[in-house]
């Protein structure tokens, strides 16, 4: 198997592998661009988007700056807004539902690597799926781990790191995030 092709199927790789460099060095490439856009032309904005990840939804905004892994391995819904300094390492898929807004220096990671220090010097890591449903509100500075499930109608409060899955209708903080109450089914 290819480096690429272990990452696809959840196994541990190698991120010095060519094919992952050149795939890291796109999604930079496209992140620069998106980021030297006029910050009021909101159309380039959006067509570049559409360009640059894996699916786009109507009425979607990021803000600069944006920075990614891949890009192709972003999928987003509708009504969706990334606020300033929105990070997502997407060497694995991310699944954005509808109507999602993400406060300002957010990171959502799919991308781990191992406890050993031999296999990071080997440039070993691991990468898994995250998912964020819809109707979610994400605050600033919150961190979204490898593997991580988020329901529909969820708030993750300002400066969580969001280790686990979070169940529907639910509001989490903290370091690590758990759950602080129920919130009403959104309608």
């Amino acid at each position: 198997m290819t480096e690429l092709e272990k990452c696809n199927a959840g196994l541990p790789y190698s991120f010095a592998d060519p094919e992952m460099i050149a795939r890291k060095s796109e999604a930079i490439r496209q992140c620069e661009l998106y980021n030297a856009i006029d910050g009021e032309d909101y159309d380039a904005q959006y067509r570049h988007l559409k360009q640059m990840l894996g699916a786009v939804g109507e009425r979607v905004w990021i803000a600069k700056t944006f920075g990614c892994d891949c890009g192709k391995n972003i999928f987003i819904g509708n009504d969706f807004t990334g606020n300033f300094n929105l990070t997502i390492l997407d060497i694995r898929e991310v699944y954005i539902g509808d109507h999602v807004m993400i406060g300002p220096n957010t990171l959502i990671t799919t991308v781990g690597h191992p406890l050993s220090a031999l296999e990071r010097r080997d440039y070993m890591a691991y990468a898994k799926p995250v998912r964020i449903g819809n109707d979610v509100w994400i605050g600033g500075n919150v961190t979204i781990l490898p593997g991580v499930t988020i329901g529909n109608n969820v708030v993750v409060a300002a400066g969580a790191v969001v280790t686990k899955d979070i169940p529907d209708n639910t509001l989490v903080g903290g370091v690590p995030a758990k759950k602080l109450k129920d919130l009403e089914p959104a309608l």
